[in-house]
């Protein structure tokens, strides 16, 4: 009897808006499983999400009888995001994965990883029209990289009340690369811009310039963004645990086993700053979507940019190259490679995309610490 009476309990207690929450948490399932969209973390987003909508869930933290009782997620949130530790462990996975080979061959495509962040910038702009705070637009404003754990990382240092709906959308959008790129990408391109074909000259790189890099890049990017050099340091440690030779073991573990833990714990921690009454907020579908201007912009930014090359260049280069200079490695890359193949069946461009890809990672890495720089906490 005394279960009936806290099942009943508990339905009185229910609230519509943490229904909605449950129907949100199961799209987010659906898309993770039957659209395969970024399945590590959308999955437990969305279970999460359901999770801690449950009426009184002892999942998050509770008042009872004025005495705060912790949840799991929520101790979770303070030790793994509240401190910036999960993405900050997130980049020493994606540094290890990344091959900085094609940049170091043509140092050149830097450039247009750099002209990709435009959206960032414009939309920090925008959102601050629209009347957000400016520690928030900003934190908004990083979702158009494409990037979670810079995303993560500045909303966190900001402190955000949006942060669930930021991370939500960065993901998001990572994952619908393939969907919203290809229609911005050709409505800025003419047929004969996207068959320009490209010579790829194969430049061996020496392994100790692919380990001087990453120590390079480190100290640089401390001179001009002080506050940039944590998210930059874990990316690009990783990086040389791939590329030192001598911890082969390490560098599997951060390549797989390390990137797959994180997003795991990562995906189920969010979920603490996805409860209704937080969450089900008409701001909520405005970061949306300019969380999607953002994006559209940055891939813009990166296309006219190479067409504004293509004016002065002798050589001319194939424009949908510039929009591989978003974060979403490698999906971007791949996308515009396969836009190539599509006009011309024997046009390659990957090896430009992943040279471009990967440097969009680093500049959306430092366009974030510029951010934090410029605005105080």
């Amino acid at each position: 009897m005394e279960g009936l009476s806290s099942l009943f309990s508990n339905v009185l207690n229910l609230d519509i808006k943490q229904v909605i929450m449950w129907i949100i948490g199961g799209i987010l399932i659906y898309l993770a499983i039957k659209k395969k969209m970024e399945p590590t973390l959308l999955l437990p987003i969305g279970f999460g999400a359901i999770l801690v909508n449950l009426p009184l869930s002892g999942a998050v933290d509770q008042v009872v009888d004025g005495v705060v009782q912790e949840g799991p997620i929520s101790v979770l949130f303070n030790a793994g995001i509240a401190n910036e530790l999960f993405p900050l462990l997130l980049f020493v996975g994606i540094g290890a994965m990344i091959d900085f080979g094609p940049l170091l061959s043509n140092p050149k495509l830097m450039i247009f990883g750099a002209a990709a962040q435009f959206g960032i910038f414009f939309t920090l702009s925008m959102a601050s029209l629209f009347g957000f705070e400016l520690k928030d637009a900003a934190s908004i404003a990083i979702i158009g990289a494409a990037d979670g754990p810079t995303s993560i990382f500045v909303a966190n240092y900001f402190g955000t009340k949006y942060i669930g709906a930021i991370i939500v959308a960065a993901y998001s959008y990572m994952a619908l690369v393939p969907i919203v790129q290809p229609p911005i990408i050709k409505l800025l391109t003419t047929k004969k811009e996207r068959r320009i074909r490209m010579e790829y000259t194969s430049k061996n790189v020496s392994r100790t310039a692919k380990i001087i890099f990453p120590i390079f890049v480190t100290i640089l990017t401390g001179l001009i963004a002080p506050n940039a050099v944590a998210l930059i340091g874990f990316l690009m440690f990783g990086n040389l645990i791939r590329e030192c030779g001598v911890l082969k073991s390490l560098s599997e573990t951060a390549q797989s086993v390390l990137p797959n833990l994180v997003t795991l714990f990562l995906g189920l921690t969010i979920a603490a700053r996805m409860q209704a009454d937080a969450f089900l907020d008409p701001q909520t579908l405005l970061i949306l979507g300019l969380g999607l201007v953002a994006f559209i912009f940055d891939t813009a930014g990166g296309v006219l940019f190479a067409k504004l090359i293509n004016i002065f260049a002798k050589k001319k280069i194939n424009p949908m190259i510039g929009a591989a200079g978003i974060s979403a490695f490698p999906m971007s890359a791949r996308v515009v490679h396969k836009l190539g193949l599509e006009e011309d069946s024997s046009n390659f461009l990957l090896t430009h995309t992943i040279g471009i890809n990967v440097s969009g990672q680093i500049a959306s890495v430092i366009a974030g610490g510029l951010i934090l720089n410029l605005i105080a906490r």
